[in-house]
């Protein structure tokens, strides 16, 4: 039997359609198309059951892909290995991040990465949706949520957490609430769509409670919402590391404080497929990120403990 083509059924199955594995591959869909024929045809069984919009294997066809994906990485080792001889740490990969963290925290460290590994090509994305990895082709992201999806490969970076806090000008002309009641008729300025309530929830010690705000100022850009905060424009709730220089440096006060709110979840983590192969240039990026994540959990404004 073809490695290679015990290879292309992985990359199909995996795709989830001919047309995507073919784009993948970067060859024709007839040419996918025909390859799978031959493999179905060599075997004497149908390996892949074939709806108007996806493909999905039969039980042989899973059999074969779970030993074609040993085989397909073990070809792609040696191919790597072969490629990088000599040459240095080389590679790509594609990564996706929230815009408010990937912008404010992440960015710096990518470019650090990039200073040190020279030769690795990073596809960066900035974006809030949790994606679909394998529709998506990315090779690791990082996401806020309270627990990481079961089918993917979770390491957890740090607590997350978003404060409510006001500039100083602000608390001056029109005080402060001193109670989460108070907090839903004041102006909010934070990450959700404008003109749709958003779902917050409060922490004290063992006390949860819910909360429906309606945002005054929403945004997906970070940056603007504090500035937006130090202009005096509402208060903000946002997450603590956006804020907690400016809270160090006296210009924001922190309000409601010791609740703890949560919209979008309190971990985040970094995440990527199971079963995907990582090159040696994607291992290194996580390592690298976990590292970062780590020394950045112990700084006064990353608005969290030390790890």
């Amino acid at each position: 039997m073809d490695a290679h083509a015990l290879a292309l059924l992985v990359d199909i199955i995996e795709a989830g359609n001919l047309s995507l594995a073919a784009r993948r591959l970067k060859i024709s869909r007839a040419n996918v198309s025909y390859h799978l024929a031959q493999l179905e045809k060599q075997t004497g069984v149908q390996l892949i059951r074939r709806t108007t919009r996806r493909i999905e294997p039969t039980e042989m066809g899973l059999k074969l892909y779970q030993h074609g994906r040993v085989i397909r990485d073990e070809l792609r080792a040696a191919q790597e290995s072969v490629a990088t001889l000599g040459k240095g740490l080389h590679g790509s990969v594609r990564m996706s991040m929230p815009t408010g963290f990937g912008y404010m925290v992440m960015s710096g460290w990518l470019i650090e990465f990039k200073r040190s590994y020279p030769n690795i090509t990073l596809d960066l994305v900035f974006d809030n949706k949790i994606d679909d990895l394998l529709r998506d082709e990315v090779d690791i992201a990082v996401r806020v949520m309270s627990d990481p999806p079961q089918q993917m490969v979770a390491i957890e970076l740090a607590q997350m957490r978003h404060v409510v806090c006001a500039s100083v000008a602000y608390a001056a002309e029109h005080g402060l609430p001193d109670t989460l009641e108070a907090l839903q008729a004041a102006p909010v300025i934070t990450s959700a769509v404008t003109g749709r309530s958003l779902k917050v929830s409060a922490y004290l010690g063992t006390e949860r409670r819910e909360l429906t705000l309606s945002p005054s100022l929403a945004s997906e850009n970070f940056v603007f919402l504090r500035e937006a905060v130090l202009a005096g424009l509402g208060l903000g709730l946002l997450p603590d590391y956006t804020i907690a220089q400016d809270i160090l440096d006296g210009r924001v006060v922190n309000v409601l404080d010791p609740w703890r709110f949560s919209v979008f979840g309190t971990r985040m983590f970094l995440l990527r497929m199971p079963d995907r192969y990582q090159t040696q240039a994607a291992r290194t990026l996580i390592d690298f990120v976990v590292a970062k994540a780590a020394e950045w959990r112990a700084l006064p404004t990353s608005g969290q403990p030390p790890a």
